[in-house]
């Protein structure tokens, strides 16, 4: 070893749960079930349950970390443990929002990207965030703030002025203790993130915590001789960085469950055709093949999860995947966005960029076109995917990809609940109408504003598998009908609205046929 350099201290797990401290600000790393640093989560937890501290934490994360399956951040979810959380995502840490919505604990729902920005504002000592993504969304102050439940009653969110424009601001407070993850780590510390599904926001935490004079502990597959790492893999320079733990490999999977894949981090390009092979006709798949029908050449397109996942199955069964680009807010651009277990990965992915970095681009308009989830609507055009009822799912980056996008798609089916369709002869049938209604008076909570989009000319649709709608300085107009389907039977009794009709056109008959619809040409 190399007596002249700095040398990180390589500690375990447990040593690493011990260096938190009662009321600490902590952080950590992770996309859905990809690149957490399970070793150290799990480890505090046993702390935690073993001696009932630390107490009281306030912990904060940009991207949803879990799977509903009681791992990543849902080691945290006690009673006791936790004072505070900020985060951007609640879906997959239902042990979380369990907290939140029993009043357990102070709660927020920050969106992703400024998120990502707060912790490049902590590290160059800003005074905070200035935005005016989530204006006029429930993140808004005048609507909440992002405050989750009544025992949260601090508003972090502010609103202002700056010549004339409204800003949303967030100001910055110090983070004691950052726990991350990387794939290497010499004896220096210098970290690197190549067998990770993406760098994510790790560089930027880590130079945050440290001027904070915080912890930086990065949890890793390897540790290595120094000067053996390529320098330009390095993501995380080893004077960020405090103390190094070396994972067991069952803590250290590249996704929960998933053995390391190279065509994930970008090491190897595999075949991803569908062997001539089509998913059968059902209404995600009409709704994926209507938005396909809006892509262009060079586009470069966002795809929510659920119904717009179909939008790129279509393009691959047209062979027109190659004609765009799809990028994910966690960095990766190009390939092939994956989901299950290893969503947040991308198969193929021609390049990374720090997640941060990726919202500025998103928040600039960079993105040409978005296809987004619609779980429910409101007559102004209003859209809601974060909140319904006392159930919590969160927003991601959502509200950044739809206020910021030119083109925005929402998609999903026009009911929820057991909906059955077919198609025969080339129309749509309902054969069992959903249990619940999407297209309401009011949503639970604005996750997009409509009125406001209208506003600033933005061109937005919303794609079901039985009508097309358009927003308008007025509401929803009706723009186009799936052939086979009654206008006031299948599509207005099951509305809680009128929307504008003036004059329609029938969905494209492709859409409606087997076979493919002939995009390629």
């Amino acid at each position: 070893m190399d007596t002249t350099m700095k040398q990180v201290k390589i500690i375990t797990p447990a040593e690493a749960a011990a260096l938190v401290k009662d009321n600490d600000t902590l952080t950590s790393m992770g996309f859905v079930g990809c690149s957490h640093p399970e070793a150290l989560t799990k480890a505090l937890e046993k702390r935690f349950l073993e001696t009932g501290s630390p107490k009281n934490l306030t912990y904060l994360y940009s991207a949803s970390q879990g799977t509903r399956k009681g791992v990543a951040g849902e080691h945290l979810a006690h009673e006791g443990l936790l004072k505070r959380l900020i985060i951007g995502h609640y879906q997959t840490v239902p042990a979380l929002a369990k907290l939140a919505t029993e009043n357990k604990i102070e709660a927020y729902n920050y969106s992703q990207g400024t998120m990502c920005h707060m912790f490049r504002a902590i590290a160059g000592k800003k005074i905070g965030v200035f935005t005016d993504v989530g204006l006029h969304t429930f993140l808004d102050p005048r609507n909440g703030g992002g405050r989750v439940n009544e025992k949260t009653t601090e508003d972090l969110v502010k609103l202002i002025n700056i010549d004339g424009k409204e800003q949303l601001f967030y100001p910055t407070f110090p983070i004691h203790v950052a726990f991350l993850r990387g794939t290497y780590a010499d004896e220096a510390g210098n970290i690197t993130t190549h067998e990770e599904v993406a760098p994510l926001e790790n560089l930027t935490v880590a130079q945050a915590v440290h001027n904070c004079g915080g912890i930086v502990i990065v949890q890793v597959r390897k540790i290595v001789k120094h000067g053996s790492l390529d320098a330009r893999m390095v993501t995380i320079p080893g004077i960020y960085v405090d103390y190094v733990v070396e994972a067991d490999a069952s803590d250290h999977e590249q996704a929960f469950g998933c053995e390391y894949d190279p065509s994930l981090s970008g090491a190897a390009r595999v075949t991803t055709s569908t062997g001539g092979n089509m998913i059968p006709l059902d209404a995600k798949k009409i709704i994926g093949r209507r938005g396909a029908l809006a892509l262009k050449d060079d586009a470069v397109v966002n795809l929510g999860v659920g119904a717009p996942e179909y939008v790129a199955t279509v393009a691959g069964e047209e062979g027109i995947s190659d004609r765009f680009t799809l990028t994910v807010e966690n960095g990766a651009l190009g390939g092939v966005p994956q989901g299950g277990p290893q969503f947040g990965a991308t198969r193929n992915p021609e390049a990374f960029v720090a997640q941060d970095y990726q919202f500025d681009f998103y928040d600039g308009g960079g993105l040409d076109i978005a296809f987004l989830g619609l779980a429910q609507c409101s007559e102004s055009g209003d859209i809601n995917v974060s909140r319904f009822g006392p159930r919590i799912a969160g927003c991601g980056g959502f509200v950044h990809i739809s206020q910021k996008t030119p083109n925005v798609y929402f998609c999903g089916t026009f009911t929820n609940g057991g909906l059955k369709v077919a198609v025969e002869n080339g129309k749509l049938k309902i054969l069992q109408e959903g249990k619940s209604k999407k297209f309401i008076k009011a949503v639970d909570q604005v996750t997009f504003n409509g009125a406001y989009a209208a506003e600033m000319g933005k061109n937005v649709w919303y794609l079901t598998e039985r009508c097309v709608f358009k927003l308008t300085a007025k509401g929803l107009k009706l723009m186009e009908v799936a052939p086979g389907i009654d206008v006031e039977k299948d599509i207005l009794a099951h509305m809680d609205f009128k929307p504008i009709i003036e004059d329609y056109t029938t969905m494209d008959a492709r859409i409606f046929n087997e076979g493919i619809m002939g995009l390629k040409k």
